[in-house]
């Protein structure tokens, strides 16, 4: 058994594996190909944190694949009612095939995984967003690494520059380790107060990301620009301080023409047009962030069917 908490739970050749999945499984949801290997399987999905994205994109991602899904949150479970995580880890585990929590601590997702029966995956917590991560990468290699048979190339990623833009937060955290295991460099800059942390983030080679003051610097030359929002849930008390801070972090067309000509934008959502990134960024041709969200469902698949039932094709 097998769970997925953060990025760096899975090696290099299994990421291979997953992207070819998750092209396989999109290609035939655009065909509308009836593909149900996860038939009589059941996922639960524990929310402490809300979310849209996320929902939909594992609910339908589940029924699609044949199986069906249990909505948990915290105001309807005894989680919300001081039971200890590790017993409600060792009931839910019991009913259910698959986790997915979308929580506050990490420590929280490890703690349930420990007492858990079946895989857990994180769909979010305040240190890391793995799911997020995997579907910008796929998103990616599906533009850029992609031959015309729908051949995935993950060693697209190689070399590569990711500049990163704003709050050294749970997304800069997982971005750092996909560069660690993958092969690519990460420019990371964000306002003095809110840098990353290596020791967080679980980083053993520093060579994988530079960091710059100047946030203009680290979009030089890159092949993704991205960001995310200037104050995460959980932060809100800070808005106004964070807006202050951030107000030269904000992606505009001036910073994405100092990455290359070809670069993408991405931005894991909900956006603030206007604060991390300006709109004639987000909505503009260089943008992918609606293939990306959408690409959470088809890589989610893939890991589900992955955790469940291990290498397919």
């Amino acid at each position: 058994m097998r769970h997925y908490l953060q990025f760096k739970d899975f090696r290099a050749e299994e990421y291979a594996h997953l992207f070819e999945r998750a092209a396989s499984i999109k290609r035939r949801f655009k065909n509308y190909e009836r593909y149900q290997p996860l038939a009589d399987r059941t996922l639960a999905m524990i929310f402490e944190k809300a979310s849209t994205r996320t929902r939909v994109s594992f609910e339908a991602g589940m029924y699609q694949m044949g199986g069906s899904v249990v909505h948990l949150t915290t105001g309807d479970s005894q989680m919300g009612r001081a039971e200890p995580i590790e017993d409600s880890a060792r009931v839910i585990s019991r009913m259910v095939d698959i986790v997915m929590i979308r929580t506050f601590e990490h420590t929280k997702i490890e703690r349930f995984a420990a007492n858990s029966r079946v895989p857990v995956i994180n769909g979010l917590t305040n240190e890391f967003h793995p799911c997020q991560i995997l579907a910008d990468l796929f998103t990616f290699i599906e533009v850029r690494g992609m031959n015309q048979r729908g051949i995935v190339d993950a060693g697209c990623l190689k070399g590569r520059v990711v500049a990163w833009v704003g709050d050294g937060n749970n997304m800069a955290n997982t971005w750092l380790q996909a560069a660690e295991i993958l092969g690519f460099t990460v420019h990371v800059s964000t306002p003095s107060g809110y840098e990353i942390d290596p020791v967080v983030a679980g980083i053993k080679n520093s060579d994988c990301y530079k960091v710059f003051k100047n946030p203009r610097d680290a979009c030089r030359d890159a092949d993704l620009v991205t960001t995310d929002v200037w104050t995460s849930m959980g932060f809100e008390a800070e808005n106004e301080t964070r807006r202050s801070a951030f107000a030269d972090w904000r992606v505009d067309s001036a910073m994405m023409a100092l990455a290359k000509p070809d670069a993408l934008f991405m931005h894991c959502l909900p956006a603030h047009r206007g604060e991390e990134v300006t709109a004639e960024v987000i909505d503009g041709p260089q943008s992918v962030v609606w293939d990306e969200a959408e690409n959470r469902m088809h890589v989610q698949k893939a890991l589900m069917e992955y955790l469940l039932l291990g290498r397919i094709g």
